[in-house]
């Protein structure tokens, strides 16, 4: 008997033992495992994390080298690459216009991001309600035992009730055997994300406003405040 049919084996039987909140309870593990792989394969389809191209712009930009921006966001593979480049479109601009386009690219990265938070909530539901409806599964489960043990009379075996309990308390190993993966994964999920909200407001804040066009603007300003000569 192989090992794979041995742990087929072993759930059908804590399936059995455990009944139907034990059932319910591995198939909201079967989709949580595939709203977790899923996941896995969307943040690396659209780059999340990697943002070295996107970076390289930023950072030219901010230096006051345009073309090399341009060309380094062009070699971007990353999401935000769109939003990035509609900010570049928004330069020299007033600063009413600037803070008006600041809000619109924040909106444009918020739409992206709650494409990559779809089934978050999902997984935060199940790691807060599988313990619950684990210890549900429990109590049903002693009231089964108790009653077991009055029908039982005086003629009382300890083994009924020990079996009862053990029985009853399945339940609720298995329900926080699926509620603490889940919310390990819901956990760096969600760390991701920050990171990347992060990166979007300081690559959106860096392009509207890059230290590179200060000395051009004081220089401006400045000779804007003195008089012609003749």
């Amino acid at each position: 008997m192989t090992f794979l049919n041995k742990l087929i084996a072993s759930l059908q039987n804590i399936a059995e033992v455990g009944g139907p909140v034990v059932m319910t309870l591995m198939a909201v593990s079967l989709v949580t495992l595939a709203v977790v792989l899923y996941k896995i394969w969307q943040f690396s389809a659209a780059g999340v994390g990697r943002h070295k191209a996107l970076t390289q712009a930023i950072t030219a930009w901010d230096a006051g080298d345009r073309p090399g921006a341009k060309a380094a966001l062009g070699k971007s593979t990353s999401y935000l690459a769109p939003v990035v480049a509609l900010a570049l479109d928004a330069e020299g601009r007033d600063d009413i216009a600037v803070a008006s386009a600041s809000e619109r690219l924040e909106a444009e990265a918020e739409i992206r991001f709650a494409r990559l938070e779809r089934g978050l909530r999902y997984l935060d539901n199940v790691a807060q309600l599988a313990p619950l409806l684990g210890l549900f599964g429990t109590v049903l489960g002693m009231i089964e035992a108790f009653q077991a043990l009055q029908d039982a009379g005086s003629q009382v075996d300890p083994s009924v009730l020990a079996g009862g309990i053990w029985v009853a308390l399945l339940t609720t190993a298995v329900g926080l055997v699926v509620a603490m993966p889940t919310s390990v994964a819901l956990s760096w999920l969600e760390g991701r994300m920050d990171a990347e909200r992060v990166i979007a407001g300081r690559a959106i804040q860096t392009v509207l406003a890059p230290m590179g066009s200060k000395p051009a603007a004081a220089a401006k300003a400045g000779g804007a405040g003195q008089p012609a000569l003749a």
